[in-house]
């Protein structure tokens, strides 16, 4: 697909929405004249800077850490509240109008002759509307400021048990530190990387895995805003997986860099990590898509514990938790993965949930584990809501049942 054909259809997109807006926002409200133009003016303005935004961002004549990726995505947050609460209002109101004709139905039917009919008040209705507007406009700045606010707080810390049956007693209470989807680049920069290696650090992890999406850009942009993850220390290693996103910013390189960095990139291979007489198989897969960007990078479970010993626990690391179709067959005891950002904010939480198999949290599947991370950052909007980034620490135990506390 050409860049044109790619920015017609994103425009188009992004055109319908926002048209959408004015219509059942400005156009239903029947105001003044002066006003109106005012609001469809702020509004075509608004659109023309996403528009404008997009293409110096995909043009690199902005950087993507730069102010224009904070407009751009604001506005993106900001309109998908507003576009998602106008919808809600709309269906409401197409059920409410759906029922009052059905009781006129209904009254035509059987009531008598004498019976009154009220005619509708048409100031009242108006009136009416331009409150629900109002509200909704209100409603929805004030979901994206604290959306912004929940998104540029500093991450949950999160432990999780994870019962391994027959687990060595050497490797009670073994610590893994997992970060995902920080997604470096686009609103987040060094300081915020800076925080959350701050925060890994103070933990005293075990092992830190790392599963993926640490950056949205390239090596050359993106170098000196992930260089905090250089001071991370374990006394085990620390481990990095890839990511769908690291596939649309360079992930050879990305994989270079991650070994610069000081982590053991695992693509389709293992590593034993042995504490006293404990030996646990770290697996690590390649993003599911990976293939169809990198031939070699395609993911493959199989691979990754091909020729490996024996073991007192196997843990895979996989970028996204669908990876565990693939992997069950192999034994696992438990999978780390991240992608869904616990869904971020309504509706893309709903999209989050397609294909997957689960959106965060610690759940059983037949004989394995799988915990989902809500992420380390966020992704797009600067916003979450119900859905707080997160650095979790899995601590592995002698058991059958498992919890978790944040």
């Amino acid at each position: 697909m050409t860049f044109f054909l790619w920015y017609l259809i994103a425009s188009s997109i992004l055109g319908i929405g926002f048209a959408y807006l004015g219509w059942r926002l400005i156009s239903v409200s029947k105001l003044p004249p002066r006003w109106r133009q005012i609001s469809w003016g702020a509004l075509t303005g608004l659109f023309a800077l996403l528009v404008i935004s997009i293409i110096l961002q995909t043009n690199s004549i902005e950087e993507p850490t730069g102010i224009v990726a904070w407009v751009t995505y604001v506005i993106l947050g900001l309109g998908s509240s507003l576009l998602t609460l106008v919808v809600i209002r709309d269906l409401f109101f197409l059920l409410a109008k759906g029922l009052k004709k059905a009781g006129e139905v209904w009254q035509k039917t059987f009531r008598s002759a004498s019976d009154e009919t009220h005619p509708t008040d048409e100031g009242r209705r108006q009136v009416l509307m331009n409150t629900v507007n109002l509200a909704i406009v209100g409603v929805a700045g004030s979901m994206t400021a604290y959306g912004i606010y929940e998104a540029r707080r500093r991450p949950a810390l999160v432990t999780v048990d994870v019962p391994i049956r027959n687990l060595h007693p050497d490797l009670e209470g073994f610590r893994i530190v997992q970060l995902t989807d920080i997604h470096a680049g686009l609103t987040i920069r060094k300081g915020f990387v800076e925080a959350i290696a701050e925060m890994t650090q103070e933990l005293n992890g075990d092992i830190i895995a790392f599963t993926g999406d640490l950056v949205d850009g390239s090596v050359h942009e993106l170098r000196d805003d992930v260089s905090p993850m250089t001071f991370l220390k374990a006394p085990y290693g620390k481990f990095f997986v890839t990511g769908n996103h690291e596939y649309y910013s360079g992930a050879e390189q990305w994989v270079e860099e991650a070994d610069r960095l000081g982590f053991t990139v695992l693509n389709n291979e293992h590593r034993v990590v042995q504490k006293g007489g404990g030996r646990i198989l770290l697996a690590g897969v390649t993003d599911f898509t990976g293939g169809q960007f990198v031939p070699s990078h395609a993911s493959n479970p199989e691979k990754a514990v091909e020729n490996a010993p024996a073991s007192d626990a196997k843990i895979l690391l996989a970028h996204q938790p669908k990876s565990l179709y693939r992997a069950l067959p192999l034994g696992f005891d438990l999978q780390i993965s991240g992608h869904t950002h616990g869904g971020q904010f309504f509706p893309w939480n709903l999209l989050a949930t397609v294909g997957q198999p689960y959106i965060s949290g610690l759940h059983r599947h037949e004989n394995t584990w799988v915990y989902v991370s809500r992420g380390t950052g966020y992704w797009g909007p600067p916003v979450r809501l119900a859905s707080r980034s997160e650095i979790t620490v899995l601590r592995l135990t002698r058991g059958e049942t498992g919890s978790r506390a944040t």
